[in-house]
């Protein structure tokens, strides 16, 4: 008589399997301290790593004797203390970058997770007939290791990648305190784009923002500028050099007017101080983009003042317009950016 055969897992306990994996493989092994052991193992304070936790992005469980810390987590505690110790954080300042970090990262892996789900589960619902629970761990801590090596391997190389470029940059500077710097900030968003939403399916939706955020990232960086953020339908930007940021926006449109099947776009840029805070831009010449951005018609570009007097006429038609009926534009006239009349001196 043949032995019985193993029952398949049930997804909820394939998805049970799934999660205790990823915690043994990524985090050191699974959830065993409390805040009051880590605090006593990291040098910290109980309400100092309360804090930090909370600000990188993970929940606290408030109750008493609550074991929510793996070894890994316990690591990492230690590495921001020696961090801030070492004085390459001001401790003044660990709770901000921590809480950078933690939205910076948790994006990063939520669309590494997608991609990651997308590979793995099919892999796993192939096994999942024929797979005692046993081999089931064993497939899913396959995959996982081999998942996490290559993926820490490209992050750790992109990061590095990164430092460069930043340091690249005029807005970088190695100075105490909050400076400021002279930058050209610009938004582009894509009109009647709340509308569209409620006309197209999830799949449609995905495709379109897909393209979106390609398309801009492409055109942005192919001419020396860098995203700052990406929030749905708009994305905010910044230059260098004003005559950078006019090619940009130029690109762009001409990128979305060539396609039929994406919304026409509307973008405000403005040249003056900024704040640089932890990859984000501060300052009054943000809010200015942004509000010329929402005066703007579709397919066009407006530009304050400040920035259309910086561009080289030879390769840069602007307009003035009539002063607009805009918070804090009351003295300052607003350009139009034409995009049909560009010199051939354009590099």
């Amino acid at each position: 008589m043949s032995s019985p055969q193993p029952e398949p897992l049930l997804e909820s306990e394939l998805l049970a399997a799934v999660q205790t994996e990823l915690e043994r493989s990524l985090l050191g092994g699974p959830r065993r301290y409390t805040v009051e052991q880590v605090a006593a193992m990291s040098g910290m304070d109980a309400p100092r790593v309360r804090r930090l936790w909370q600000a990188l992005g993970f929940t606290v469980d408030p109750a008493p004797g609550a074991r929510m810390f793996t070894d890994g987590d316990v690591g990492a505690l230690r590495d921001i203390a020696a961090i801030v110790e070492s004085g390459a954080i001001d401790h003044s300042l660990e709770l901000s970058a921590a809480r950078s970090l933690g939205q910076s990262v948790s994006r990063l892996a939520e669309w590494e997770l997608t991609l990651f789900n997308s590979h793995m589960f099919e892999r796993l619902v192939e096994a999942h007939a024929d797979s005692s629970p046993a081999q089931m761990r064993g497939i899913i801590d396959d995959l996982v290791r081999g998942m996490s090596t290559r993926a820490e391997s490209l992050q750790s190389y992109v990061w590095r990648r990164h430092i460069v470029a930043n340091t690249e940059r005029n807005i970088v500077r190695p100075q105490s305190g909050a400076v400021t710097h002279d930058v050209v900030v610009g938004f582009a968003d894509m009109v009647g784009y709340t509308q569209l939403t409620r006309r197209i399916d999830a799949n449609e939706l995905d495709e379109l923002l897909e393209y979106f955020e390609s398309a801009v990232t492409a055109v942005i960086s192919s001419h020396h500028g860098w995203v700052i953020k990406t929030v749905g339908d708009e994305v905010m930007f910044a230059a260098d050099s004003p005559a950078d940021a006019a090619r940009i926006a130029i690109d762009l449109q001409e990128e979305f007017s060539a396609s039929k099947n994406t919304p026409d776009l509307r973008v405000g840029m403005a040249w003056g101080p900024a704040l640089a805070r932890f990859g984000d831009l501060f300052g009054s010449v943000v809010n200015n983009a942004a509000r010329l951005t929402g005066a703007a018609r579709p397919g066009t570009i407006l530009l304050d003042e400040k920035l259309a007097a910086e561009l080289d006429p030879d390769e840069f038609r602007t307009q003035p317009l009539r002063r607009l009926r805009v918070k804090d534009f009351r003295r300052s006239r607003p350009y139009v950016l034409r995009t049909d009349q560009r010199s051939s001196r354009r590099r």
